[in-house]
């Protein structure tokens, strides 16, 4: 077996409009409804959004509201992204730091969104 991609994670929120806020608005990724089913979706991926837990079977055995830690990948220059949260009143927890992503030294920053989740954006120099 060769795994060669991630498609989509599951986000659950508790305040499904600001998260909607957050994914749509200030990161700029697309929101898309399907048969009841919303997602995010950004390049080749997308995030699946449950509104409570185990909104769709089969899921996680354990959902909990703030548990994920992600990193998302920028195109953009961090000194920017980091303007572009300040606008938007979002908080950077920490950053800009390197860190060691899957293709080696990137540059990051950490915010949390509205349910408490760990965002790393990171861009590749």
């Amino acid at each position: 077996m060769q795994i060669t991609a991630l498609d989509h994670l599951v986000l659950t929120t508790s305040n499904f409009e600001r998260c909607v806020w957050f994914y749509r608005d200030v990161l700029g990724m697309e929101l898309l409804c399907q048969d009841d089913h919303y997602a995010f979706r950004f390049g080749m991926q997308k995030i699946n959004v449950h509104r409570w837990p185990a909104e769709f079977l089969p899921a996680a055995g354990n959902v909990a509201y703030g548990s994920l830690d992600i990193c998302l990948l920028t195109v953009t220059k961090l000194p920017i992204v980091y303007q572009e949260l300040a606008k938007h009143g979002i908080a950077v927890e920490v950053g800009i730091v390197e860190r060691n992503g899957a293709l080696g030294k990137m540059q990051s920053l950490y915010v949390r969104d509205p349910d408490n989740n760990l965002v790393e954006i990171s861009r590749y120099e």
